[in-house]
């Protein structure tokens, strides 16, 4: 019976790229494809730009108090038919707010596509590769959203033609139906919740003795009552946070320090690019090196990052602070993604995905607003970018000190699928 099993193709490199194409039709509720709709939006409604920045962090936080829900639906209902619902109801999303005619009608948008795009989409991907892999855990999770993360970074080109050509509207109903048409058939004719359903083992290894039905992990409970649980939390939400803050700003930001608006904007492509680089780098070293270096390095490197920034000029400067900002940045992103499967389980991912979303998301909302006051009360980045240090280095202390939790085999209860 093994041998049979183990004659079969192994079905985790398939869930691997519905989970990556799942992560790049986040896109349309990812703030860099919402960025582009926003001037549009705020000639065609006659509305204030502080009335939609409002409508928009409202979008968010609602998104982000229904993600810790989502999780515990991936949980007991398997992410396929999870990731089936939450695909149809993002385009309906996405058509409803191409028919908003006011504030309110924007803003119900922002929620939907913000709560089922940004939120639920992306934690039914997370959640899908994670229970396949295990040993490999660190490097498909990073391909996964070096991937993602490049088609959302790219989004912004076709759309802003889109608009250009037709009217803001009609972009938003050709976003619905890419992610429908291009998401709904694999999801529900190829994807599966865990290898036990096609009868495979996680990593394609009999050997590894992982081929049952049964899972264990902490439970969001159980995991909310270790230390180490809010480590990875805080990882995760400094990304967040600052990724929010400092790319919402930037153009300003890197202006202060010599760089014309066409130059500040470039510094997006290290960013992106060196965000590519460190991702499936801290993949291959997740899966060899214990967490508390990789999450102490990387949160060093963010730290340095910040006082960077206040020191920048145009030129390789500039370009140096784009490329450690960028890599530190989706650095942390892989880092939680594969040490919180690795150290509490995958019988109760999804809901301990939807505490860490649902954290990060709410940081997220407030981040450039709480930048913007800074700038306000100083009347420069410099003295705010450089408290932004002092986080990541309190998660790095907190990374070395904070205890470890028990193996995933002790923690939890069975799960059977």
């Amino acid at each position: 019976m093994i041998a049979r099993i183990a004659e079969q193709r192994f079905s985790g490199p398939r869930m691997v790229l519905i989970a990556t194409l799942a992560m790049g039709l986040t896109a349309p509720g990812q703030t860099a494809s919402v960025s582009v709709f926003i001037d549009p939006i705020i000639a065609d409604l006659g509305l204030g730009r502080t009335a939609v920045s409002t409508a928009y962090m409202i979008g968010t936080l609602a998104g982000a108090l229904a993600l810790p829900r989502v999780g515990r639906a991936v949980d007991r209902h398997g992410v396929r038919r999870v990731m089936a619902v939450v695909v149809i109801a993002f385009g309906a999303a996405c058509a409803g707010l191409s028919l908003a005619q006011d504030l309110l009608g924007l803003t119900l948008g922002f929620i939907g596509v913000r709560m089922l795009g940004q939120g639920a989409l992306g934690l039914c991907a997370a959640t899908l590769v994670s229970r396949w892999y295990a040993r490999r855990r660190g490097r498909v999770v990073s391909l996964q959203i070096a991937v993602g993360g490049g088609v959302i970074a790219l989004s912004p080109v076709p759309l802003e033609r889109i608009i250009a050509a037709a009217d803001w509207r009609t972009a938003m109903l050709v976003e619905a139906a890419v992610v429908v048409c291009l998401l709904l058939p694999p999801t529900l004719l190829w994807a599966r919740d865990r290898p036990a359903d096609l009868g495979q083992f996680v990593d394609g290894d009999p050997a590894n003795g992982r081929g049952s039905s049964a899972e264990r992990g902490a439970t969001r409970a159980e995991a909310m009552r270790r230390p180490f649980f809010w480590v990875l939390v805080s990882v995760f939400a400094t990304a967040g946070f600052f990724n929010a803050a400092v790319g919402f700003h930037l153009i300003a930001l890197l202006g202060e320090r010599g760089l014309s608006s066409a130059e500040a904007a470039a510094n997006f492509l290290p960013q992106a690019i060196a965000g590519t680089a460190a991702t499936l780098l801290v993949g291959a070293v997740l899966d060899r090196a214990g967490p508390r270096p990789v999450i102490a390095f990387a949160m060093l490197a963010f730290a340095t990052a910040f006082v960077w920034g206040t020191l920048a000029e145009p030129g390789w400067s500039a370009a140096g602070f784009g490329v450690l900002f960028g890599g530190c940045g989706n650095a942390l992103r892989a880092i939680e993604n594969g040490l919180t499967p690795q150290l509490f389980g995958t019988a109760h991912l999804g809901a301990l995905r939807g505490v860490v979303s649902g954290v990060t998301i709410t940081c997220s909302a407030f981040a450039p607003l709480l930048y913007a006051l800074c700038h306000s009360w100083t009347g420069s980045f410099s003295l705010v970018l450089r408290l932004s240090a002092l986080v990541p280095l309190a998660v790095m202390v907190a990374a070395l000190t904070v205890p470890l939790p028990p193996a995933p085999s002790e923690q939890g209860s069975r799960l059977t699928g």
